[in-house]
């Protein structure tokens, strides 16, 4: 099992919330699913720039990860939750 986090500092709620009604399916494409999200993340240390929306995402390994965030097919879903706010994905491989 390969983790990644998202996170997003959100400025167009509508574009997120289109973007979270497909998003489900797009990870199951490549095994993935969203294992904890919050809209109220809280810095447990340091003083980190606190996003709007957090979430833990697995997948069933690296190269799943890598392929649902490069798949041509996803690519103007990926765009829509792109264009909701600042948005960064890490993968912790």
């Amino acid at each position: 099992m390969t983790y990644a986090v998202f996170k997003a500092i959100v400025t167009n709620p509508e574009a997120l919330a289109a973007y979270r009604d497909q998003a489900g399916a797009a990870l199951a494409r490549h095994g993935g699913k969203v294992e904890q999200a919050s809209a109220t993340p809280e810095a447990l240390d340091g003083k980190p720039t606190i996003p709007s929306v957090t979430a833990i995402l697995s997948f069933p390994d690296a190269d799943a990860a890598r392929a649902w965030i490069n798949d041509p097919e996803l690519a103007e879903l990926h765009d829509l939750r792109r264009s909701a706010g600042q948005t960064e994905i890490m993968l912790l491989a």
